[in-house]
């Protein structure tokens, strides 16, 4: 499990937060991509999402082959982002790599560019396609992360956390209009 990013704390940040949606609004339909470990899938489960309405997608072979043992009763799919037939979904969630690059940190897990928003800039640009009508987005990003592309998007800071040498954020997004900014 070493090749397969294992929660830390922006994991249990973004986690606090699947909780919180999926218990206010019952989506039906969820994708967690970048799953990783499977902790937002995880969450997502134990909070009442049934397994078969849930869309589990990962760029990682090893973390596929361990998330399909692991739900075995969901859609496991190997995937570039939305590289991939998806679908549509009530709640997309994403623990995206944030770090931008520098000598110390090269993992394809954690850095997600030159100024680490690259790899989230990708995703925001295609998610509005998968995503329903009154359809959410649950992003983490973070204060090093610089020059991320909003695409439109209505969006709303649910919370924040001080770590080490940043803070993190987890932003709920809709398409325009549905939600207020701040």
């Amino acid at each position: 499990m070493s090749d397969i990013y294992q929660p830390r704390e922006d994991s249990f940040l973004l986690s606090e937060f699947v909780k919180k949606e999926i218990s206010a609004l019952k989506p039906i339909k969820v994708l967690d991509m970048g799953s990783g470990s499977g902790i937002q899938a995880e969450t997502a489960i134990n909070s009442g999402i049934k397994p078969e309405n849930l869309t589990i997608a990962d760029i990682n072979p090893l973390a596929v082959k361990f998330l399909e043992e692991k739900f075995p009763n969901s859609n496991v799919i190997f995937s570039d982002l939305f590289s991939e037939p998806l679908g549509k979904f009530d709640l997309i969630l994403f623990n995206p790599p944030y770090l931008p690059e520098n000598d110390f940190d090269v993992e394809f897990d954690t850095t997600g560019g030159k100024y680490g928003s690259e790899i989230i800039n990708r995703f925001l640009a295609d998610a509005s396609r998968h995503l329903s009508e009154k359809g959410k987005i649950l992003l983490l990003t973070s204060s090093i992360t610089t020059q991320i592309d909003w695409q439109g998007y209505s969006r709303k800071l649910l919370g924040k956390k001080r770590v080490f040498f940043e803070e993190l954020y987890v932003w709920e997004l809709s398409h325009k209009g549905q939600a207020r900014h701040k």
